[in-house]
């Protein structure tokens, strides 16, 4: 088939990495697609293309956010929406769309536009309630009312609604979509990226870290990701000695967690990579025997997640339901509560003490993805057959 692919995203972050391997997947599936998008709209093909960067971030969004009224950068937003269906219009004239797949951004009508002219099924992938996350945030909404009518026209005006979880699914539902119309398709995995990781004695060599209990955390580290109550658990009598943890990525709170550490003696066990590129994260991951999912938005899909259990890693997170749709505890993970301060740090304990419980999480992550489908491929392979149904 032919996949009018389209999204506003300009980020550098986990988005990129979810939009190239979609594409990908469904290239490798036999479709065709052609990408409507900021700039060129291309990703580069392939493991660190120049999307690929791992734990960056974007800028000039968030200045240009700082510079303007906010109802006026909202109304852009929407403005944006008729620059976006001109651009979709002109590609589809030449290309002939069989189906418009479209990542969900706030104000953004565009595929719903389109859709309507052509014809043709629209596919909304949605990863967050931005309505609600961005009331939340950075000041809240100017347009309140504005930004809740796009978002119950953009989700009610698509032929399928795929949201990464069914926590997620309950806030589309709550929107007016009947449940016929909703798909969970989760963040998947590229196989072929990870098949060549190291052994964790072979990463953990090249890192410099042979003997190390290897505590693993993959991102862009914000304040609350909960990453400081993982060096302060390790400042105390119930880290093991060799315990170290490496931060893969970077983030705004590095320095004060560079700090926190300094402050408690143990600088010389925290490393963080920095910023690098998305290839080489597989061999850094290869080196974890504990993974760390601290804390986790309600209705997100990780990312890391996926990394963590391809890789067969122990993992330690939250108990929440968005997390339970992937996890189970003693299964492949330890899951605490959040509510119990003491929670990850108990688990923390635990699987630092115990090899046998380890490697039985691990070989539980392992069969983790075969055993729910966790893989690009697959939701590559869910979407087409939407599009037949639709059709």
């Amino acid at each position: 088939m032919k996949v009018l692919y389209h999204h506003r995203t300009a980020s550098k972050d986990g988005q990129a990495v979810h939009i190239e391997e979609m594409i990908e997947a469904l290239r490798n599936e036999g479709h065709e697609v052609r990408v409507v998008a900021p700039g060129s709209g291309e990703p580069a093909a392939g493991p660190g293309g120049g999307q690929g960067q791992m734990g960056g971030d974007m800028g000039w969004v968030h200045k240009l956010k700082a510079l303007l009224p906010k109802a006026l950068y909202e109304l852009m937003e929407l403005a944006y929406s008729a620059v976006a269906y001109r651009k979709l219009m002109a590609a589809a004239r030449e290309f002939k769309p069989d189906v418009i797949y479209e990542r969900y951004n706030l104000f953004l009508l565009a595929g719903v536009m389109a859709k309507r002219r052509l014809g043709v099924p629209l596919l909304l992938e949605v990863n967050a309630p931005l309505v609600l996350e961005r009331s939340r945030h950075s000041g809240g909404l100017a347009l309140a009312r504005l930004a809740r009518w796009a978002e119950r026209t953009a989700w009610c005006g698509a032929d399928f609604v795929l949201p990464v979880t069914n926590v997620l699914a309950d806030h589309v539902r709550a929107c007016g979509v009947p449940e016929a119309r909703i798909r969970i398709v989760p963040n998947g995995i590229n196989l072929a990226h990870f098949a060549q990781a190291p052994t964790q004695d072979e990463a953990k060599a090249r890192l410099g870290l042979q003997g190390r209990l290897v505590l693993g955390f993959t991102g862009f580290v914000r304040d609350w990701h909960g990453v400081d109550r993982v060096i302060r658990w390790m400042g105390t009598p119930d880290a093991p000695a060799l315990a170290h943890l490496l931060v893969v990525g970077d983030g705004p709170v590095r320095g004060e967690l560079e700090t926190l550490a300094a402050s408690l003696g143990i600088s010389q066990r925290v490393t963080f990579t920095g910023v690098i590129d998305r290839h080489l994260v597989p061999e850094h991951v290869a080196a974890f025997d504990v993974a760390l999912q601290p804390a986790v938005t309600a209705y997100a899909s990780p990312l890391k997640l996926m990394e963590y259990l391809v890789l067969g890693k122990a993992i330690v997170a939250p108990g929440t339901p968005n997390l339970r749709e992937v996890l189970t505890h003693d299964l492949n993970a330890l899951l605490f509560d959040e509510a119990d301060l003491g929670g990850m740090e108990q688990a923390l304990t635990l699987l630092s003490a115990r090899a046998d419980l380890r490697a039985r999480l691990a070989e539980g992550s392992r069969q983790t993805v075969d055993r729910l489908n966790l893989t690009w491929r697959g939701n590559a392979q869910r979407v087409a057959a939407l599009v037949r149904s639709a059709a």
